[in-house]
């Protein structure tokens, strides 16, 4: 485990930053991820992590930007370091989606395939548990 998982759980609530996965329904702690990729050049202070599910860290990757074809331009992944949440994203309650507010949201919410249909399904059952939002 991460050294840093105290202090990045704790900030982050022990929820996923990009899609808000409840950490405390998996069987297992959620991973440090780097905002920035150190691949890329990022650090591993505690500035450049985040708290993510294994789903948003596999479908992130080392990705920071992505193509946004409608704009024709690259589109900033979602900073948990520097973005607010409400900001880029709000959540459907009846149908679990999160839709992006701004094309950083809308280009997250597409790179991490945060309305796949098996988050959908795990989203809607974290809600009538109330552990979501």
């Amino acid at each position: 485990m991460n050294s840093k998982y105290p202090v990045v759980a704790r900030r982050g609530n022990h929820r996923c930053e990009y899609c808000r996965a409840p950490e405390a329904i998996f069987n297992f702690p959620f991973e440090v991820e780097h905002v920035f990729p150190t691949s890329r050049g990022g650090s591993d202070d505690e500035s450049n992590l985040a708290l993510t599910c294994r789903s948003c860290n596999l479908h992130k990757s080392d990705v920071v930007t992505v193509w946004d074809s409608v704009a024709e331009e690259e589109v900033a992944l979602f900073n948990p370091r520097t973005d607010r949440w409400s900001e880029h994203f709000e959540l459907e309650l009846e149908r679990g989606e999160i839709r992006g507010l701004t094309a950083t949201g809308q280009a997250t919410v597409t790179q991490l395939h945060l309305n796949d249909p098996i988050q959908l399904m795990a989203r809607l059952l974290w809600i009538q548990l109330r552990l979501f939002p």
